[in-house]
């Protein structure tokens, strides 16, 4: 399947400009803040990778006719959010197994590196922030609100991205992290996964509490190679749906 992902940050300031600055320097057009809201909900997962972008049914939802719904689609297309498929028209896009394999190898090498970073850098309060939000997320977990979790787990690796306090390793985490926001939110659908992943999130924070660098880094690793593989069999359910 020849796919691109989804790109840039998590909370879209920076890819609101981008699309905005397709259409014009000033970012105005209706098409222009049609294409934010859609790149919102496809970078949160709202819009899940392979769904499929109906003109009419856009145009309807947002009370608009389909030449900003179009052009929208044209700005989306251009960061690599949206795909065009033949006879199926604009659909989100979907990544091959191979390439999100590789991306979740570098994602787990930087988060990795932020973690050993952490164990060492955080300041008494970021850890103790850290811990807190952790036990926070298991009434989440222990209630399976996917949502509700999904939220702890941005945080928790966004608290992981600071306390690393190197500017640019979080300039790279969140780059490679916006790009598999779909599917790493998705791998939350999977029986069991909220209370696995619970459970990989303890042993990295216990690592960083007790100053342990290469365990922080070594309980990551394994924490998102086991994401990796959740995500890739939400791939391949994806996979076979789009060919039946």
């Amino acid at each position: 399947m020849s796919i691109r992902s989804c790109m840039q940050v998590p909370n879209l300031p920076f890819l609101s400009r981008l699309v905005a600055g397709a259409a014009n320097p000033e970012g105005q057009t209706r098409a222009a803040e049609l294409a934010a809201t859609l790149a919102d909900e496809i970078l949160r997962g709202g819009l899940a990778p392979g769904v499929r972008l109906d003109e009419q049914e856009l145009a309807q939802r947002f009370g608009v006719s389909r030449t900003p719904v179009r052009e929208a689609l044209g700005h989306l297309a251009a960061t690599g959010l949206v795909e065009h498929r033949p006879r199926r028209g604009v659909t989100v896009a979907v990544i091959s197994p191979q390439r999100l394999h590789e991306m979740f190898v570098v994602m787990a090498e930087l988060e990795a590196s932020a973690s050993r970073l952490a164990a060492a850098a955080m300041t008494p309060e970021e850890r103790q922030g850290l811990e807190g939000a952790h036990r926070a997320s298991q009434a989440a977990v222990r209630d399976g609100r996917i949502d509700e979790y999904e939220r702890f787990n941005q945080d928790f690796h966004s608290r992981l991205y600071a306390g690393c306090h190197n500017s640019y390793l979080r300039e790279l985490l969140n780059a490679t992290r916006a790009r598999l926001a779909p599917f790493r939110r998705a791998q939350f659908n999977m029986r069991g996964r909220l209370a696995a992943s619970w459970r990989e999130h303890d042993a990295v924070v216990e690592a960083i509490l007790r100053g342990d660098g290469e365990g922080a880094a070594r309980a990551m690793r394994e924490h998102l190679a086991t994401v990796s593989g959740a995500a890739a069999e939400y791939v391949a359910i994806q996979s076979h749906q789009l060919s039946a």
